[in-house]
């Protein structure tokens, strides 16, 4: 008999740990990007001036020459004193909305996680109320809803729309700061309670000194984003009467006689203005999202 032989030795394949993918980034609003769409508001801008009326060709030279309209461009530099005095009070309108929602929206926040029960239920509800109304909605019931005036031991305090329109814009902004505080909190490990508990550390002193801290690093890449929102939602308030650039912007069309082909031009340039003042807040944004990237 033949001695058995050992079978040859054979490795066994090993399973590998699975290596976590990272996610693909998102794509990135670009300098090319706004050079793009620069081209486009100039494109539709020379698009309306093509499709402006001729001057009559019976006409005589000179008389031709006085009866030509305007174009589009000198009369955005002629009213451009004036847009630009509206879209000011359009950023001065966001800027004020936006602090007074984002201080409403922290004491909301942490009354979301109060340890009593009924002023943690209150919060929640207020929170779901207005981070789910439209914002339209939410400025005509701060139009119509708060008087125009007051009246304080005698003086009459006006009320005016401006300051309402900041009230109604503000709303939003509180229940969505309030929200973006409670998840930033809620994100917190649980350990860094516990080891501050060990620490003899008391609830305010950790959340004040030790949880807050981290909130704001969570925070404010998505408020930056919001005052931008807030931003180009503030020509919503043209619709109650707020003399902002959409505003004037009409009354300058109106003024240039209607001309159909000033349409695109004026409204392109109102446009544009806002994207230029919120694209670098865009880029802001997402540098500090890869900046604060912080894993929990």
């Amino acid at each position: 008999m033949t001695p058995e032989r050992d079978p040859p030795f054979r490795p066994m394949a090993v399973l590998l740990p699975l290596r976590p993918r990272e996610p693909e980034p998102l794509p990135r609003v670009t300098t090319r990007h706004g050079l793009l769409f620069v081209t486009a508001v100039l494109l539709i801008a020379t698009v309306a001036h093509a499709q402006a009326p001729d001057a009559p060709a019976a006409a005589p030279a000179a008389e031709a020459l006085t009866q030509a309209p305007a174009t589009a461009l000198t009369v955005i530099i002629k009213w451009l004193p004036l847009l630009m005095k509206g879209f000011l009070f359009n950023i001065l309108i966001s800027v004020l909305a936006m602090a007074l929602g984002t201080v409403a929206g922290l004491m909301l926040g942490l009354a979301q996680i109060s340890q009593h029960r009924w002023l943690r239920q209150f919060a929640w509800v207020t929170t779901q109320f207005f981070r789910n109304a439209p914002w339209l909605v939410l400025l005509f019931f701060a139009m119509f809803m708060i008087p125009y005036q007051f009246t304080v031991f005698g003086y009459v305090i006006p009320f005016p729309d401006w300051v309402k329109a900041i009230i109604g814009f503000g709303l939003p902004v509180m229940a969505n700061v309030a929200e973006l505080l409670r998840g930033a909190i809620r994100s917190i490990p649980n350990g860094q309670w516990e080891a501050a508990e060990s620490l003899a550390f008391s609830r305010n002193k950790t959340l004040w000194l030790i949880i807050l801290p981290q909130c704001v690093k969570r925070m404010l890449p998505p408020w930056m984003n919001l005052y931008s929102l807030i931003t180009m939602a503030t020509v919503m308030a043209n619709l109650v009467g707020v003399s902002e650039m959409l505003t004037l912007t009409a009354e300058v069309h109106a003024a240039e006689g209607g001309r159909p082909e000033l349409l695109a031009p004026l409204y392109g340039f109102a446009m544009l203005c806002f994207f230029i003042y919120c694209w670098p807040i865009d880029r802001a944004t997402q540098y500090l999202e890869r900046r604060f990237h912080v894993k929990t």
